[in-house]
């Protein structure tokens, strides 16, 4: 086995997988806000879509990292990295000179659902603690 074959699974896994890490803790450290930022958007229950986030985002982006029921974490976090994409920068909903921003974070949130989907796919590769192969 190659090193790129044996560490390119655990890399892609910790880069895709540390973005939701960070803004899993994000939101713990800003609960109130991201409750706020939620409820702004006009969803019911924002507490607990804010607990569900960082379950979604710090949960599974752990389990993302070790290896460890990584295409389910995968699944939940493509299907919530879509919805926030809809949900929270529907760049054609908004004034003009925010247009560009919400669609470039509507465009990483759809790159980053194309990840996960390799995840789904191709399982955690050989350095996780599932060791799995497509």
């Amino acid at each position: 086995m190659n090193a790129l074959t044996s560490f390119g699974p655990l890399l892609g896994r910790i880069l895709i997988a540390s973005i939701f890490v960070l803004s899993g803790i994000s939101k713990i450290t800003g609960f109130e806000g991201t409750v706020g930022y939620i409820a702004s958007k006009g969803l019911p229950f924002a507490s607990l879509g804010a607990i569900a986030a960082i379950i979604v985002e710090l949960g599974g982006g752990i389990m993302l990292i070790i290896g460890w029921k990584a295409r389910w974490a995968a699944a939940a976090m493509l299907f919530f990295t879509v919805a926030a994409a809809f949900i929270f920068h529907n760049f054609w909903g908004v004034a003009a000179d925010q247009a560009q921003n919400q669609m470039i974070h509507f465009m990483k949130n759809l790159s980053m659902a194309g990840g996960l989907l390799f995840v789904i796919i191709h399982g955690s590769g050989a350095l996780s603690l599932e060791k799995t192969r497509a």
